[in-house]
């Protein structure tokens, strides 16, 4: 009887194809010219396990799993002249083997090689955390090549930063020859804000100490850190008396368009400006106060795009920004990230501060909930509010702030 015939009564017939299935498999992770260690196949028809007991020599005493060794069976295929081994009776039987250690191992030099070739510094620096080469590949649904053209198109996004008040479309179609190319969820866009975030938080420390709040900027405060604008229109910053900027003593809002169009010359005759939290005092010192009130700048709760742009503004100008906001912890947390990426200071907003508020109106103010922030300027400041439990809103303390205010003005 021929090998080939033999072979098909070992191995072969459609009642052993799942079989011949389980031992490709086996051999498909196993490198050309080695062969895979004993294993055991369980759920074995007894079809099979007589195959198996046959091509290993074993009684045929049916049981439903079998250790399988691999070296006896190829050393009994060759002594017998069927075949010279396990791998080639198979691929003589259903075809070539593929080698998926072999192509894995290709696949992960691809990576390497492509991740090696980025020639950007920052988008490169970016690669090297553990979660980049996750996120690339996600991206590029794990095609290499589709990877490659992204971080490409990525680099030469962040090779054409700051962008001096062009909008993120304006932005795509010349770099990228396409106006969505930079709309969120595609691959360049999102391979430029997480090295735009990465690059923001080693700037910032990513973690601020005191609140545990991490250092993260919206989409749109991200391209806005380097001149790009998205709903460029949207939140506004409120001011009252910054010079060159409306008439005298009338709030006017400045917006994200503006501020990174033209960029203002901020030339500050008084170096300290006010920061506040709520457009209601704002409102307040240009009733009371009018022109003769000093710059004053309101964050409306957390700092948006048009509200950090402002402040790095005039922090670079020169100005010292003193800080106030609610005494409850959402204001302690908007006071720490104002220190903290701002260098600003504490206007009338320590310990000592919130105890005066707590001795004029006794019985004012709202029950501060649960959840503490520390101030990182003031160690003593979150203790008290938490033994006082009351809220002291900015409006409360108006007078106190409206004099100063007037003071510096």
């Amino acid at each position: 009887m021929a090998a080939d015939e033999r072979l098909q009564r070992l191995l072969g017939g459609e009642a052993l194809a799942a079989l011949r299935q389980r031992l490709r498999r086996r051999h498909e992770r196993t490198a050309p010219g080695s062969e895979p260690s004993p294993f055991r196949l369980d759920r074995l028809t007894p079809a099979e396990h007589a195959a198996l007991a046959a091509l290993q020599g074993r009684p045929a005493r049916f049981a439903p799993s079998m250790q399988v060794d691999v070296a006896t069976i190829d050393r009994l295929l060759r002594e017998a002249g069927v075949a010279a081994t396990l791998r080639a009776a198979l691929e003589a039987l259903d075809g070539p083997i593929v080698d998926r250690l072999g192509e894995r191992d290709a696949v992960q030099t691809r990576w390497r090689e492509l991740v090696q070739a980025c020639d950007h510094p920052a988008l490169a620096a970016w690669l090297q955390a553990p979660a980049a080469l996750g996120l690339l590949k996600r991206l590029a649904a794990s095609e290499p090549a589709l990877a490659s053209r992204s971080l490409a198109q990525a680099a030469a996004v962040l090779r054409a930063l700051p962008a001096r008040g062009r909008t993120r479309a304006q932005l795509a179609a010349a770099v990228l020859g396409d106006a969505h190319g930079l709309d969120a969820g595609r691959a360049p866009s999102t391979l430029v804000l997480a090295v735009l975030r990465a690059t923001s938080m080693r700037a910032a420390e990513a973690i601020d100490a005191d609140d545990g709040e991490e250092s993260g900027l919206s989409q749109r405060e991200l391209w806005a850190s380097v001149g790009v604008l998205v709903n460029e229109l949207a939140r506004p910053a409120l001011v009252l008396n910054l010079p060159g900027v409306a008439a005298a003593g009338e709030p006017a809002y400045l917006s994200l368009r503006w501020l990174l169009r033209a960029p203002p010359q901020w030339q500050l005759t008084n170096p300290t400006v006010f920061v506040c939290e709520n457009p209601n005092l704002l409102a307040i010192a240009a009733d009371h106060l009018g022109a003769n009130c000093a710059p004053l700048v309101c964050t409306e709760g957390m700092p948006a795009a048009a509200q950090r742009c402002l402040l790095t503004q005039l922090g670079q100008a020169g100005a010292t920004l003193r800080y106030h906001g609610d005494f409850d912890w959402p204001g302690l947390h908007i006071g720490n990230h104002l220190m903290r990426e701002h260098g600003a200071k504490p206007w009338r907003f320590g310990a000592a501060d919130y105890n005066a508020a707590l001795q004029d109106a006794p019985q004012a103010g709202r029950a501060l909930g649960a959840g503490t922030v520390e101030a990182s300027w003031d160690a003593a400041l979150a203790t008290l509010m938490h033994e006082a439990d009351r809220a002291i809103d900015e409006e409360m303390v108006a007078a106190s702030l409206l004099a100063d205010l007037a003071a510096a003005g």
